[in-house]
């Protein structure tokens, strides 16, 4: 890649996983067939937190390493209340829209299934939670977990700065730690949260890990014949024991003891097996998805890209399209040509969101640049505020 370019790998993975998380959002959907949560123990959850870390790493480290860790921070940290708000605002008009249609339909299965009844028995309250990040509906566990690592982000680098391998080690630790003692953080009115921010937070960590520059120091063993045999040998063994647990003509292929010995793979707190089956994926993704594919700058794969580059109103539009596209499910039709239908007019309408974030980015602004700031300057602050990796530094806002 050349000065300033960004690495559109990580725009199409991360779009991909959008588009895969808006599908899984949907139940009873026949497309969620085509997830890669049903060919393996990882899904689209660990690529974005991966991702999320990588590009955070790439975009700040050169300011961590040219002594700016304040001006750093302080994009990292408003970056970190852009989330929230977005958060919130996403909370409230989600939190209406499972409401309504309950409401509307009277039918309480809506409130129940996407846990907003509490929060219609006792809105002073509930609101009062979720203000505190303690509260949270079904699909909105995410954007949470997130705010707490770029919260978390600046101490990170800094630790990265003079001890990379220290801090990345002791990240291990943390994880390990916090699934055997069973830390969390608590959920209202009772259980925690969804993604346990102490285990998830070592995919963070060791994202930022590589972007901060220590990616390109294992690529090669990453890249090595032994361990894409290795990972493809890990891909292939999750792929069967899945197909075995999913398809009833596979049930028997795999044994039993082995389903006891993997059960319960657990989500919550990065189960071992799913981190192990995340990097064999990601070795075989480095392998076969260069930097510069000509591919990635086509046209057919330009609204993937679209949607990675633009993640956040993606990300919080595809939520509510997700409970409208159960709505009509639920309401109008649940057959497989609607399922089709729903799922692919959905992501027809995420691109357009994309496409209309990124038009609305190249409109004027009424302050200019100063001409005392170089112009490649707003060019590495945008994009690190759209948490992609840069190649450039963000520089003090003095």
């Amino acid at each position: 890649m050349g000065q300033g370019e960004r690495d559109l790998r990580l725009d199409f993975l991360r779009g991909v996983g959008q588009w895969m998380i808006f599908v899984d959002h949907i139940p009873y959907n026949f497309l969620n067939w085509f997830t890669l949560r049903n060919y393996g123990f990882c899904d689209a959850a660990e690529f974005f937190v991966y991702i999320s870390g990588y590009s955070i790493g790439f975009a700040y480290g050169p300011a961590a390493r040219a002594g700016e860790m304040v001006a750093a921070t302080k994009r990292l940290w408003t970056r970190a209340t852009q989330l929230y708000v977005a958060h919130v605002f996403l909370f409230l008009f989600f939190t209406a829209q499972v409401s309504r249609a309950a409401r509307r339909f009277d039918n309480p299965m809506y409130k129940d299934e996407f846990n907003v009844a509490q929060f219609l028995a006792n809105p002073d309250v509930m609101i009062q939670q979720a203000l505190l990040l303690t509260y949270k509906p079904v699909n909105l566990d995410v954007l949470p977990l997130y705010i707490v690592l770029v919260v978390a982000a600046p101490l990170i680098l800094w630790g990265l700065l003079r001890r990379p391998h220290l801090t990345l080690v002791c990240s291990g630790l943390l994880y390990v730690v916090s699934r055997y003692f069973g830390w969390n953080l608590p959920s209202f009115p009772d259980g925690h949260w969804y993604f346990n921010p102490f285990a998830w937070q070592f995919l963070f960590v060791f994202g930022i890990w590589c972007g901060f520059g220590h990616g390109p120091q294992i690529r090669p063993w990453v890249k090595s014949l032994p361990n894409q045999l290795l990972s493809w040998t890990i891909v292939v063994v999750a792929l069967v024991i899945a197909l075995s647990w999913n398809f009833e003509p596979l049930y028997g292929l795999v044994p039993e003891s082995i389903g006891k010995i993997l059960y319960p793979i657990d989500k919550t707190s990065l189960a071992p097996v799913r981190l192990i089956h995340f990097l064999a994926l990601l070795a075989i993704v480095v392998k076969l998805l260069p930097p510069d594919l000509p591919a990635l700058r086509s046209e057919w794969l330009r609204p993937i890209v679209l949607c990675g580059q633009r993640s956040l109103p993606v990300f919080c539009i595809g939520v509510m399209l997700a409970f409208t596209a159960h709505w009509i499910l639920v309401q109008v039709s649940g057959g497989i040509a609607m399922q089709i239908l729903v799922s692919v007019g959905g992501i027809g309408l995420l691109t357009g969101v994309a496409w209309l974030a990124t038009w609305y980015r190249t409109l004027p602004s009424l302050v200019s640049v100063p001409a005392t700031v170089p112009v490649e300057h707003a060019h590495h602050r945008r994009a690190a505020d759209d948490d992609v990796a840069t190649a450039g530094p963000p520089r003090s806002d003095r």
